[in-house]
């Protein structure tokens, strides 16, 4: 193929050829993890964890090394119905030791995400596929050889499976060395007996406080993961989803958002996502018996339960319960 002629383009500021020269030095750093039985989308995830990798590296980084460099089987299909239930479709997949496994998805709300079938974890992190987007599945063995066409199996067969087929696993995709073992989980070392001895007498309550103040929550360190609820269903129980309901659900979702910074509620109507929660009343077709659904995304998800309860009776003839404060008024909810 020949030389692009913009290709280099990037490269002429420094921001552009400092951005690049990161990318490939991760993608140098991770080459050695993988090739020690480690799957991508596990090392993938925790290095997005620990804040060492942006989410729009992530395609390049897969299809440079699983396809280009590995050479895995790998095909991609629109999924013809939602998957929200994984429990039955990773207790087939864990046993399959033919080969390692990968799956991206395009999350309408997350972006693009990996999956290593064989961890649990990660179908926990997605939450749900969604029906008509777009799943891709590899199938390979990094320095390993795998016969191409039980890797081509592996990748049919998967797509078959979140497609809703119950079918009996090929005994060929449960014979082989790609037994699933989790990740491990990084620690930092520790300090030295003295060097510990010496710091702890040095903690009087006063040094304790400053420090529990200047120690980073789980949150600002960047040690949780992105992860998003299933959908929630709310009813609508007044008359007309009208303006008063709506004034209240800002309410209950500014409060919600105040308690929690760093999470991020989505609403939805008959499958389409809304921005404006006043869309819903200047429609004048969400009535009585409509469903409103919702869903939370962030890393440390809390409250859940008690945001549905909120928008329910936000949703209901007992709105005003949230409109009987000045209008600048954060209400204390959670």
């Amino acid at each position: 193929m020949g030389t692009l002629p913009y290709a280099y383009e990037h490269f002429y500021t420094r921001d552009g050829f400092n951005s690049s020269l990161g990318h490939f030095q991760v993608v140098s750093n991770i080459l050695p993890e993988i090739q020690q039985k480690n799957n991508l989308a596990d090392q993938l995830n925790q290095m997005i964890a620990e804040n060492k990798l942006n989410q729009n590296q992530l395609a390049p980084i897969v299809y440079a090394l699983l396809v280009d460099k590995f050479g895995y089987a790998c095909d991609s299909c629109n999924l013809k119905d939602t998957v929200d239930s994984f429990d039955s479709l990773h207790e087939a997949v864990s046993g399959w030791h033919a080969a390692d496994l990968v799956i991206t998805y395009i999350h309408p709300e997350l972006g693009y995400l990996t999956v290593n079938p064989k961890n649990r974890n990660h179908w926990d992190s997605v939450g749900s596929l969604r029906k008509n987007e777009i799943v891709t599945v590899y199938a390979g063995g990094m320095d390993k050889d795998v016969d191409e066409k039980i890797a081509a199996k592996a990748v049919e067969t998967l797509i078959k499976y979140l497609n809703g087929s119950t079918g009996k696993t090929p005994a060929v995709l449960t014979k082989g060395s790609f037994k699933y073992s989790p990740p491990k989980e990084k620690t930092a070392p520790k300090k030295p007996a003295a060097q510990r001895k010496k710091g702890n007498a040095d903690r009087t309550p006063a040094r304790q406080e400053q420090a529990a103040a200047a120690a980073p929550s789980p949150r600002e360190s960047g040690g949780g993961k992105r992860r998003m609820t299933p959908f929630y269903s709310v009813p609508v129980s007044n008359e007309l989803f009208h303006n008063g309901n709506v004034e209240a659900w800002k309410r209950i979702i500014q409060s919600y958002q105040a308690k929690h910074p760093g999470l991020e509620v989505y609403i939805f109507y008959e499958g389409e996502r809304i921005h404006d929660i006043a869309a819903l009343f200047k429609w004048g077709k969400v009535k009585h018996g409509s469903t409103i659904v919702f869903a939370v995304a962030g890393e440390d998800i809390k409250d859940v339960a008690k945001l549905q309860r909120y928008l329910r009776q936000g949703a209901s003839p007992r709105f005003e319960d949230f409109l009987r404060f000045p209008v600048n008024t954060v209400l204390n909810l959670f």
